[in-house]
């Protein structure tokens, strides 16, 4: 039996928990200095409410979750992201979804986004293709000339800000919103690209969105490489065309390295 059959569900049940307070729930706790990183009470109860259900259904699988933690290794274990952008969430803006990603050994095999306020579930299993509730996805062909890029950067060296600028004069790029829904655009082809170079993610904010792009025909790759690793944050995720735009030729922004 697939993966998505008994998993699905379980992140599905958790709309009608954080539907009625979308743009209402207050803040539990601020993780950082930042005002955009924060927790509600509803990021740990749905945390905890999926990892109690998978625990049921997958004993031997174990858990990392954004707010409870968890020890990663072993043959298999999931990440999770109960509200991926919480801070909109909390404002009640549409950039929001919860996350979930089977990691077995070392790379991502199942994975799905769940946009709560639409319900639409966005779902990947390696070698089968992504979807969007029941309905293939694949994306973009455009050029990097025509394409909207997301960018994920702290910008705290030259070279990031360099990179950054190169970026701007090439393409239609802007400062990321959230993981998961640019990572679900990307699949659908309705944006081209998310770059992410020194930024602030984790891994349980990529790894959902990596298998998502690579099974609807996209390319996700560590920066200067082919590959990718889960553990690896820094990343481009996007298309075929506009992957060998970024890392091939003379005027590469991101070349790939040499073996």
């Amino acid at each position: 039996m697939s993966y998505s059959e008994k998993v699905l569900p379980i992140l599905r049940s958790a709309r009608k928990i954080l539907l009625p307070k979308w743009g209402i729930a207050p803040i539990f706790r601020h993780k950082s200095a930042s005002g955009a990183d924060v927790v509600t009470k509803l990021d740990i109860e749905v945390e905890s409410r999926v990892a109690k259900s998978l625990q049921r259904l997958y004993p031997d699988i174990k858990f990392v979750g954004e707010e409870r933690g968890g020890k990663r290794g072993g043959e298999k274990f999931w990440l999770m992201d109960p509200i991926d952008g919480t801070g909109h969430f909390v404002r009640g803006m549409p950039f929001c979804t919860t996350m979930l990603a089977l990691v077995e050994n070392g790379h991502v095999v199942f994975s799905a986004i769940y946009d709560f306020l639409n319900d639409g579930m966005y779902w990947a299993e390696c070698g089968k293709g992504a979807f969007r509730n029941n309905k293939c996805l694949k994306v973009s062909g455009r050029p990097l000339k025509e394409a909207y890029v997301a960018v994920e950067s702290r910008l705290e060296t030259k070279k990031s800000q360099e990179m950054a600028n190169r970026l701007e004069k090439e393409t239609v790029s802007f400062h990321s919103v959230s993981c998961g829904w640019e990572f679900a655009m990307i699949a659908e082809g309705k944006l081209d690209g998310r770059i992410s170079f020194d930024p602030w993610g984790y891994d349980w904010d990529f790894a959902p969105g990596s298998l998502l792009v690579s099974e609807a025909g996209g390319v996700v790759a560590n920066i200067g490489s082919r590959k990718y690793d889960y553990r690896n944050t820094n990343l481009i995720a996007t298309n075929q065309v506009i992957f060998r735009e970024l890392t091939s030729g003379r005027n590469a922004i991101f070349p790939l390295r040499k073996r």
